[in-house]
């Protein structure tokens, strides 16, 4: 096992139990009303340091600069910050990420995933060995019970990974705008309401935290 892992395993041993305990033990509260809307999150992650690894957060930029979802819908950029996005992982009963993952395909192929299976290409390239990656905020969130309803992985196979330093390569880049589509696919079929801009937002690719078939 590798050291990253070890820290990994590590942390969720020593802090998965209290976080249980604690939800145990929280006082017994009569259940919050429904809301009308579900709050829906559209994540991208990803390092762009690292070449294609970037992938989902230039889609979430992407979709951010050309596109308004309606008031319960939030688009976040999630960059490496891993454990760090509980807090949201539990807020969303409808989640959409897009990320760069290795999915066994041709460089370049854009790929929806859902569900359990979603999570197994929703690891992050940390930033230090001591980060753990949106997976384990994903596995936190599952053991506390505060899990999204749904969950959609738009993913494209990478061509380079690990190329540091670099930014997307020509043949991934040419899938941000067929990942963005695909998103705006899956929020229409949960209601929220998308609708693109006249004029993309020039600036909204520095300020991104805001208001489907299977392939």
């Amino acid at each position: 096992m590798s050291f990253a892992k070890l820290i990994r395993v590590s942390f969720l041993y020593e802090h998965v139990p209290s976080l249980l305990a604690r939800s145990l033990t929280a006082p017994t509260r009569a259940a919050a009303p429904t809301p009308a809307h579900p709050h829906i999150v559209v994540l991208g992650i990803g390092n762009v340091q690292w070449g294609d690894a970037g992938f989902g957060m230039r889609a979430i930029e992407r979709l951010k600069a050309g596109w308004r979802c309606a008031s319960h819908v939030e688009f976040v950029a999630g960059g490496t910050q891993g454990l760090t996005l509980l807090p949201l992982v539990e807020s969303a009963q409808r989640l959409l990420v897009f990320n760069s993952a290795d999915f066994g395909r041709t460089p370049g192929t854009l790929c929806v995933r859902e569900g359990d299976e979603a999570m197994r290409y929703l690891h992050t390239r940390p930033v230090s060995l001591h980060q753990m990656d949106f997976a384990d905020a994903l596995a936190c969130a599952q053991l506390k019970g505060h899990y999204p309803r749904e969950l959609v992985l738009i993913g494209v196979q990478p061509l380079a990974h690990d190329a540091y330093g670099t930014g997307l390569g020509p043949t991934v880049s040419a899938q941000l705008d067929p990942a963005v589509a695909l998103a705006c696919r899956w929020l229409r079929r949960w209601h929220a309401q998308p609708r693109q801009l006249a004029q993309p937002d020039a600036g909204s690719e520095a300020q991104v935290r805001g208001n489907a078939p299977r392939t």
